[in-house]
């Protein structure tokens, strides 16, 4: 140990975090120990050339050579070899474990707050490392190493049929009254149940050969918990070479255990809910496979995701989503029958999965899949499905709100469905996803039209995903038309799709998947530049200036900084602000309303035009249609189809329009397709509307020639209906 002047072991701090060099060197500090600090490698190379510390706690993470290499570094210099190293990491990945063992260090230990116990476990490697280096100086400092490696010895005389132990293997081991009575039968009483003829046979293959004895097993000591024990011995012969015994040692090894069945557990099951993890959870479902055609039971898949989750962790925070996520998986667990295997804490040591019937694990997220074997009918599994339903309906209980969650569950039957493990997962995924598409909180069977279905899905994303760069999206433009005198006053910029293949799709069919996909963001800043630019190019090929509309996304409302997009998307284009408007649905309204206002009102300084688009169908609130600074409402088509003969149609665009002429909005009618409609909602004070009537959208060239014609005196004013 190195000398210092009040005689107190030296510690070497390696750390490039100074707060937590100073938290530790005042954790060591205060239980009497001397530190020396490096901030990285090459400080602490020198630190122990010059000072040559008793230990090293020892960062992973440090900038240039990290704490692996720097370990390596210290094993190869003089004097280094049998320095205790305390490696310390935020990781307790079985990868990082591995590595600090390959590196050379002599133990690690997870960062944390509790520097007291770092604080013993210095003290316990400095102890731990005076003895080994005093081992063999004295018999005296021999029994204290034995204690300390929790370790002691014993012998089997067979010629003089006795059994012997030491103190220190009485002590350790909690043996002390544990009835040895100098037998070996007394012994083997105390050997765990399943390990006792492994150990029998274990000595009788060693006295048989001669050979050294190494086995591990278990000990049930009467008044402590089961331990681990590794046993070592060789044989012991008499002055004629005769064998008359074994002599050996045995040592405390529980903890070793624990740390493997801790990595095990780590490699195996979720952390969050002590589920099994996608990994096991697939190795149990590949034998469960392959035990379904010897069972005369059916084998189900399901595939359970909860609805809406991302709301929860944006709204309430991540933290409330993993108390709702562990209190899912124990619902799960209450649902299935007692005896069914759904993992357990690690504290009640690993569990071992293998060959059951049921299995519930987390598969990722809000994802969780479960396999049922033994099953009399396909129908049982909705009985479960049912039951699963049912109980993640009961609000969840988070502090003092309560939480109300639903689920949509996929289910795929073996071998009708598939008779692998990633084909049943899929199929089962793919039937999860069709309960969603049908009003989630519901479950489905999968069929072949569903993964038809789902093929195809995922043939038109890898296609989206695609389109943007092959430039296969186009603009039509709807125009808008003042009632007063039948003009074109302006154009609703409309998103197609012009597919090599299928032609134009649906915007009904690929907007959906593009907000799912996350493609909606740039897809949205593609149009609103394209819009910008064609408005700005009408005008140059000599048209009057028209007013062109853009419908923004909430997912692209979210996620870009909108007003900075639309500022630049015009000055690219060279276009004036008032010849742009924005339209967003009522959904806005349910976002933060300070940020959303904050954003209005810096479009409104743009000189943007802001509307409602399908004002009705959604969140409506007049005091957010006062405060905000709005310039139109749309209304929605369906308060207009059922014009003018539907009563209830009369009085809900009757109330729409007075209510938009006392906010003084644009009013502008979506869906206009008879004369008796147009003449309807002229007389209320309706001020705008495009629809059939006058024209469907048209591509760019069509517009520019319906603006240059007059669009034929206004469609014959809409057909006579003005």
């Amino acid at each position: 140990m190195n000398d210092t002047r009040e005689n107190l072991p030296l510690v070497l701090i390696v750390d490039d975090d100074e707060a937590a060099r100073l938290l530790i060197e005042i954790s060591l500090t205060d239980e009497g120990l001397q530190v020396q600090q490096a901030a990285d490698a090459e400080e602490a190379l020198a630190a122990f050339a010059a000072h040559r510390p008793d230990i090293v706690l020892l960062d992973v993470n440090m900038p240039g050579m990290d704490g692996y290499e720097c370990c390596r570094e210290l094993r190869r210099r003089p004097g280094g070899a049998d320095l205790p190293v305390l490696m310390l990491t935020g990781h307790e990945d079985l990868q990082s474990i591995q590595r600090a063992y390959e590196a050379g260090a002599t133990d690690f230990l997870s960062k944390s707050n509790n520097w007291g116990l770092l604080a013993h476990r210095v003290r316990y490697m400095l102890r731990a490392s005076r003895a080994f280096v005093n081992l063999t100086q004295s018999r005296q400092r021999l029994a204290s190493a034995q204690r300390i490696a929790r370790m002691g010895n014993w012998e089997w005389r067979t010629d003089e049929g006795r059994f012997a132990v030491s103190d220190e293997t009485l002590d350790v081991l909690h043996l002390r009254g544990a009835g040895l009575d100098g037998t070996g039968e007394s012994a083997i009483r105390l050997v765990h149940p399943e390990d006792r003829a492994q150990v029998i046979d274990a000595v009788r293959q060693a006295v048989a050969s001669g050979e050294p004895l190494c086995t591990d097993f278990r000990i049930v000591p009467p008044d402590a918990a089961v331990r681990w024990l590794q046993l070592q011995a060789e044989m012991v012969r008499d002055s004629g070479d005769g064998e008359v015994g074994m002599a050996g040692t045995v040592q405390d090894v529980t903890e070793r255990y624990l740390a493997q069945d801790r990595i095990r557990y780590l490699a195996y099951y979720d952390s969050l809910t002590k589920l099994p993890n996608r990994t096991l959870f697939c190795e149990q479902l590949g034998r469960a496979v392959l035990r379904a055609p010897r069972s005369s039971g059916r084998l189900a898949v399901m595939f359970l995701d909860l609805d809406n989750f991302k709301r929860v962790n944006d709204t309430l925070g991540h933290s409330v989503g993993d108390q709702i996520l562990a209190s899912v998986a124990e619902r799960i667990k209450s649902c299935l029958r007692q005896g069914d295997t759904t993992g357990r804490n690690y504290e009640e040591q690993f569990v071992d999965v293998d060959n059951q019937a049921r299995l519930v694990g987390r598969h990722g997220g809000d994802e969780f899949t479960l396999f049922l074997a033994d099953l009399k009918q396909d129908s049982d599994a909705a009985l479960i499905a049912r039951r699963l339903l049912a109980s993640l309906a009961q609000p969840f209980v988070v502090g003092a709100q309560e939480i109300v969650a639903s689920a949509s569950i996929g289910i795929a039957m073996c071998p009708d469905d598939g008779g692998d493990v990633e084909t049943l997962l899929r199929h089962a995924d793919a039937a999860m996803f069709h309960a969603k598409e049908h009003g989630r909180n519901n479950y489905q069977y999968y069929s072949h039209s569903i993964g038809a279905a789902a093929f195809q899905k995922l043939a038109l994303e890898s296609s989206l995903r695609k389109a943007l760069e092959r430039e296969e999206f186009v603009l039509y433009y709807q125009p808008i038309i003042r009632i007063a005198d039948a003009s074109i006053v302006g154009a609703e910029a409309l998103l197609r799709w012009r597919h090599p293949d299928r032609g134009i799709v649906p915007p009904s069919e690929f907007i959906p998947l593009a907000e799912e996909t996350g493609l909606i963001v740039p897809l949205s800043e593609w149009v609103l530049r394209e819009a910008c630019r064609q408005a700005r190019a009408w005008q140059l090929a000599g048209l009057d200036p028209v007013h062109v509309a853009v419908n923004i996304s909430a997912a692209y409302l979210q996620r870009a900084n909108l007003a900075h997009a639309v500022a630049s998307a015009l000055e690219d284009a060279g276009l004036d602000p008032h010849c742009l408007g924005l339209e967003l649905t009522e959904s806005v309204f349910a976002r933060d309303l300070e940020a959303t206002l904050t954003l209005f009102m810096g479009l409104r300084d743009l000189g943007v035009a802001l509307a409602i688009d399908d004002f009705g169908t959604g969140y409506s609130s007049l005091s957010y249609l006062r405060r905000f600074p709005l310039n139109a409402l749309k209304i929605d088509r369906s308060f207009v189809h059922d014009l003018p003969h539907d009563e209830d149609a009369v009085a809900l665009a009757t109330a729409i329009i007075a209510m938009g002429r006392s906010l003084k909005l644009e009013l502008i009618a979506e869906g206009v397709e008879t004369p008796l409609q147009l003449e309807f909602l002229r007389a209320q004070g309706c001020e705008r509307f495009q629809g059939y009537l006058f024209s469907p959208a048209v591509p760019p060239q069509e517009f520019a020639a319906l603006m240059a014609g007059g669009a034929d005196h206004g469609r014959l004013l809409c057909r006579a209906g003005l």
